[in-house]
Parts: structure tokens; sequence; C-alpha cells
């Protein structure tokens, strides 16, 4: 059961939730023509009357870039401003999860980007852990990660999830809580939907941007963090077999967080993270609006500032 924000932005104002509704005839709903974005805010534990949203900027701009894929014009600055409005029409007191949407509003049947209707939508939810804390299992997914010559993977283009969704009830009705996708070139992409890290001899490694992986938000922020620590940090092909002799394997990801993983196929994985957990004490710190070193990633939204 979801517990969804009562007011969400809605063609260019906030309505109640239960009043945001689209035709059975939308176009994104029928060709994935949509992108999406996933963010987290918190409200201070230090001021009930402050919403802290993490990395707003970073996650505005990548959802301006999708729209741009998708051949229409949505500004970084518009979804900030909606990001907010949203933030202070439903004055959280738990943590949440906002999820922008830019899609194909049309009401056409053709297949097309072109002269076309587009709208954009956000809602909300609390959201606790989307994963559990204490890690999850895996297994290798028998569908591949798409290439970026054939979907553009920069984006989180809505069509491409189907692969996630294949990738993640196959995993869980064979009994594993996620699922890892690896490219056609057999290296090791990511998860359902989470980006993937491994640890060897206390060099922290994950999958290249020429992986086939979406550039993810929560990932860029571990890998700063990293080096800001003195970890050196490599971006990289991954082959199958490290992850089963790897010091440590983790997942990052807006919903995911850091999220460690104990156990691939038949291979249980030791349970001493030193550097994840380092990693995640600092993420932790960050989120809460408690780091000044990253202060600038924290957007406050007041809630009694009009």
């Amino acid at each position: 059961m979801h517990n969804f924000l009562p007011y969400a932005w809605f063609q260019g104002s906030c309505v109640p939730f239960k009043e945001a509704r689209v035709s059975i005839a939308t176009h994104a709903l029928h060709y994935g023509t949509g992108a999406f974005g996933g963010m987290r805010a918190i409200p201070d534990p230090e001021n009930e009357n402050c919403v802290l949203l993490f990395r707003a900027d970073k996650h505005a701009k990548r959802l301006s870039q999708s729209a741009k894929l998708l051949l229409t014009d949505l500004s970084q600055q518009n979804v900030t401003d909606a990001l907010i409005k949203v933030i202070k029409a439903n004055s959280p007191t738990k943590p949440i999860y906002l999820r922008p949407f830019v899609y194909t509003s049309d009401l056409g049947i053709a297949p097309r980007l072109h002269n076309i209707e587009t709208d954009f939508f956000i809602y909300g939810l609390e959201l606790g852990d989307y994963l559990s804390p204490d890690g999850v299992s895996c297994r290798f997914s028998s569908w591949a990660r798409q290439q970026d010559c054939s979907l553009p993977l920069r984006g989180k283009i809505s069509g491409a999830y189907i692969t996630s969704s294949l990738s993640k009830t196959e995993a869980v009705m064979s009994g594993y809580d996620e699922s890892l996708l690896m490219n056609n070139r057999g290296k090791v992409c990511e998860a359902s939907g989470m980006n993937l890290f491994i640890v060897r001899d206390d060099i922290l490694i994950t999958p290249g941007v020429d992986q086939d992986i979406l550039e993810g938000i929560t990932r860029s922020s571990v890998m700063e963090i990293a080096h800001n620590m003195g970890i050196k940090v490599i971006e990289r092909a991954v082959d199958k077999t490290e992850l089963f002799i790897a010091d440590e394997v983790f997942l990052t990801g807006t919903a995911a967080k850091i999220t460690p993983i104990r156990k691939i196929e038949s291979t249980t994985l030791s349970s001493k993270r030193p550097v994840m957990d380092s990693l995640r004490e600092r993420l932790t710190l960050i989120t809460e609006g408690r780091d000044p070193a990253y202060s600038k990633w924290i957007t406050r939204v007041d809630l009694n500032d009009e």
C-alpha cells in the first residue's frame, strides 16, 4: 500500500493527487515515450519547518536532458520550481520520494516524437528503505541491458524499463531480491534500477559510462565522496567473475541509497564492508544536512516561505 502525497503537480499547477488523471489514449502509455526522475527529500532533523531535497539541481538537469531526447523542451528551472511547489503544498513530515515525469500527452496513435503534445507532472509518496539495508541477494539476469545505439540510455526513458521489469520479476520469482544485468559484450552493467560498485584491494570500481549504464546521480555522488575521502576510484568494464571474488559489492540509487549485496546466486559474500560502511555513513550525514562540506548538494525548502 503506497502512501501517496495528497498533492501532485499536474498541467501546470498543484492539484489533489486523485484529480491528476490522464486519458487511456495517452501516447506515452502506449509507446513508452516518457522520461522520469526520482529524488528523495526528508524533513530537516533540526528544523520542522524545512525539507531537505538531495541534489535537486542534478536531478532537474538530467530530466531536462531526458526531455531533449524526446524532442521536447523542459527547462531545469521549471523542474526545480515545480518540485519546490509540490513540497510546500504537501509539507511532508516523513521521508519522501518524488517522481517527476515528462511525457507525450497527445492522444494520437502514430508512434512519433514530432508534432506532438507533451506535458510534465510530479507526484510523491512516503518512502523508507526501498531495499533491505542489511543486504540483498542477486542473480544474473537472462535479459541483457539495452545498447545506447538502440535506446538513449543516458536518459531515464520510461520504455526502456521493460528490461528492468522483466529482470526484477525473474529474480524475485526465482528466489532472489534483485537482478544483475550484463551488456551485449558480456560485461556487468547494473541492477534493475541501481548502479553497481565493487571493492578490490581498497579500490572502488564501477562500470564506466561506456558500458551502457545509466549515469546515476547517487553513483556520481558516491564517487565524488570516495575521492574526497582518499579512496581510489576506477571506472572500467567489470567481469562477472570479479563480483564473486570482490571484497565488497554494493548498489547505489536514489531509492536504494547504498545497499550491500550479501549473496550472488550460490555465493555468499563477505559481511565486512568497511569501504561501503564509511561511504554510507557519510552519505547519510550529507542528506540530513549535517555535513557543511556538501551543503551545496542540499536544497533547503522553507515550508513557511511564500
